[in-house]
């Protein structure tokens, strides 16, 4: 292994509450240049009221630290919370990125949405990341692993020593993923959670939400060794078991509150709706469009 690759990334994690999702600045500490990860849009559903105080305060620790934003990375469509993607790019003109079967999703969710004129092309994004994809972030070698099984379209960042799993892999005392949106597959996200404990064990893993069990403050970093000997999804489990617990577990989970707000905007690249006639903007609700969720 090269001493590039061997870097040491700073990451820097930033809780939203009202999500508990983590967004990330990923900086090479040798040249200054960073990547932002998986971004909030602040939305309020009951209002809906919409702001950028978490794309805001990611871009003053930028500024702060002297950093050069190359890369706006999303590991997947979100379906709690809107991308701040397109909003950080139009501030900083760095290039958004997402996995490439993306294009599945926008298919998807544009039939369940019934948005005909929709681009399902990807378009909406600067660069799309196929497994195995290598890129920079300054001197930082990074590549991409495709992980499905929450979404059709997740994908791993692994930058330096650091992997940003998102929906995959929780922390280890909280467990896994649920894998039963619309394309998503318990059987599907134990290959990709295999992948990802492939991974040397001093791999850092970095997850994107944290529900903070036991009332316990927020937490997002593990290790890929923390993950095989902590994690209660995992620890002595076979496939066919981890698929039984998982599809159990999900059974009983209420689909998330913002799931038909956030996927119309976020299969767009965190871009609102386009203003109506009278100024405004409204997002579309397909009822009875998610059968057999539990309800809260």
């Amino acid at each position: 292994m090269n001493q590039i690759t061997r870097v040491k990334p700073d990451v820097k994690g930033f809780f939203d509450p009202r999500t508990s999702s983590i967004q990330y600045v990923v900086g090479d500490p040798a040249t200054r240049a960073c990547a932002i990860i998986d971004p909030v849009l602040d939305f309020d559903e009951k209002s809906g009221a919409t702001g950028t105080v978490n794309a805001d305060a990611i871009l003053a620790y930028v500024a702060e630290n002297d950093l050069t934003v190359a890369w706006i990375l999303d590991t997947h469509p979100h379906a709690d919370h809107f991308s701040a993607a397109h909003y950080l790019h139009e501030k900083t003109g760095a290039p958004t990125a997402i996995g490439e079967r993306v294009v599945d999703v926008q298919r998807l969710w544009k039939g369940i949405y019934n948005l005909p004129s929709l681009p399902s092309d990807g378009s909406q994004w600067n660069c799309l990341f196929q497994h195995g994809d290598r890129f920079k972030v300054g001197s930082l070698n990074a590549h991409v692993l495709f992980s499905p099984g929450h979404t059709l379209a997740s994908i791993t960042y692994v930058i330096g020593d650091a992997a940003f799993v998102h929906d995959t892999l929780f922390m280890p005392d909280s467990g896994t993923a649920r894998a039963d949106f619309p394309g998503g597959s318990a059987k599907t996200l134990w290959a990709s959670i295999q992948d990802i404990l492939a991974l040397p064990d001093e791999t850092r893993v970095f997850t994107g939400h944290d529900y903070q069990p036991g009332g316990r403050e927020p937490r997002w970093q593990s290790t890929v060794g923390d993950q095989k000997r902590l994690n209660p999804h995992l620890v002595g489990k076979s496939e066919a078991e981890f698929i039984a617990l998982r599809e159990a577990r999900d059974r009983t989970l209420p689909m998330p509150k913002l799931i038909l707000h956030a996927l119309q905007v976020n299969v767009r690249g965190g871009r609102l709706p386009e203003s109506e006639d009278n100024g405004r903007r409204y997002l579309k609700f397909p009822l009875d469009a998610l059968p057999g969720a539990a309800w809260e």
